[in-house]
């Protein structure tokens, strides 16, 4: 069984809910486990939250209106990609992009996500795209399926 799909979606809060809410239906459908489900869900909240936040292209005045996610369930993982074009991540010379090393302070209002998403997922990159800018977040877990899962794969 494989499934993708793709949103182009403005970089606004509201667009939040709208991209866990397809995830979490697809994966219903599917027959995901509930618990794998609600892990890849709030992580995909993040990195859309982090997206509407940071995503704007500072060389246009920040001004960005979109950003992009895009959801794989192939077989027993799904991998979750969400792009935006802003700064991206800072890097140091010749290295790889890098979120910061360390939730934010226990009292801090923002600075979880990054964190949260690699705590939730199997496997996380934290990317810029190249040419003009803008930061990927990929996130991929392994799926358990529901016992009676219709979409299951043989």
């Amino acid at each position: 069984m494989s499934i993708w799909w793709s949103l182009h979606l403005r970089r606004d809060a509201a667009s939040v809910p709208l991209a866990r809410r397809l995830l979490l239906g697809t994966m219903e459908t599917a027959g995901v486990d509930p618990d794998i489900s609600y892990d890849l869900s709030v992580a995909l909240s993040e990195a859309c939250a982090n997206a509407v936040e940071h995503g704007g292209n500072a060389a246009c005045g920040g001004t960005s209106e979109a950003y992009r996610v895009t959801a794989y369930l192939d077989g027993e993982k799904c991998r979750i990609e969400v792009a935006d074009a802003g700064p991206g991540f800072p890097a140091a010379a010749g290295a790889h992009a890098r979120p910061p090393a360390r939730p934010a302070s226990s009292d801090a209002e923002h600075g979880r996500g990054l964190c949260l998403i690699q705590e939730l997922a199997d496997h996380v990159h934290f990317g810029n795209k190249p040419g003009r800018g803008g930061a990927v977040v990929s996130f991929d877990k392994i799926l358990k399926w529901r016992k009676d899962a219709p979409l299951v794969a043989v």
